[in-house]
């Protein structure tokens, strides 16, 4: 539940894709609302998206709803079945939400959320230098690797997300190879060009 240009919505609906497991998507939050209704709080009590049900199981969080799916649907592969391997997945799922999310996001919110003619290029540039230093560590791990934790996992579903935003942002952004090739690489991937490649046109405040 939720909409398809919402970045959290969209680590969900990119990992179902990847798994291939059919889904019912239904509209809600942002233009959509509904998310204040008493119905949508009994399952979801913060009135926040995405929140997915399977079956009699509700779960809401973007990154929890992507592990369970990787866990319920994808071991051996989208979920690695050493809890070794899933450690370094799990490093950089974790820093996405707490440290790379809050500044791509920030730039983000002060481009688009704040109209034109109140938008302050100091907020953006301090923004932009932010984010900058998180696309530089992204840019470090990358190295000699075509994924966050060598093959492909929900570690990259949840950073990979933030970058058809950021690409396509009117800043100026350094030039990161290591990260660009991460993103051509991701663009190969359907279920990304299907879920994340996607308007966030009607998101800007004007």
């Amino acid at each position: 539940m939720g909409s398809k240009n919402s970045a959290n919505v969209q680590k969900a609906t990119w990992a179902l894709a990847e798994l291939g497991i059919d889904y019912e998507h239904v509209p809600l939050g942002g233009s959509f609302k509904g998310v204040d209704t008493p119905e949508y709080l009994a399952l979801n009590p913060h009135g926040l998206v995405p929140t997915l049900r399977d079956g009699d199981l509700v779960v809401w969080e973007s990154h929890a709803i992507v592990r369970y799916l990787a866990a319920a649907y994808g071991a051996g592969s989208l979920w690695p079945l050493s809890p070794r391997d899933r450690a370094p997945i799990d490093q950089w799922t974790d820093w996405a939400e707490t440290t790379f999310q809050p500044a791509w996001i920030g730039v983000f919110g002060s481009i688009v959320r704040v109209p034109k003619e109140k938008q302050d290029p100091s907020v953006i540039a301090a923004g932009v230098a932010k984010a900058t230093t998180a696309f530089g560590q992204i840019e470090k791990q990358l190295d000699g690797r075509d994924y966050l934790a060598g093959n492909f996992s929900y570690a990259d579903i949840v950073s990979g997300v933030a970058l058809y935003r950021w690409f396509t942002m009117d800043i100026a952004r350094p030039s990161l190879a290591n990260v660009e090739a991460w993103y051509a690489r991701l663009q190969q991937r359907s279920a990304f060009a299907e879920n994340v490649i996607v308007s966030y046109a009607d998101l800007y405040v004007r």
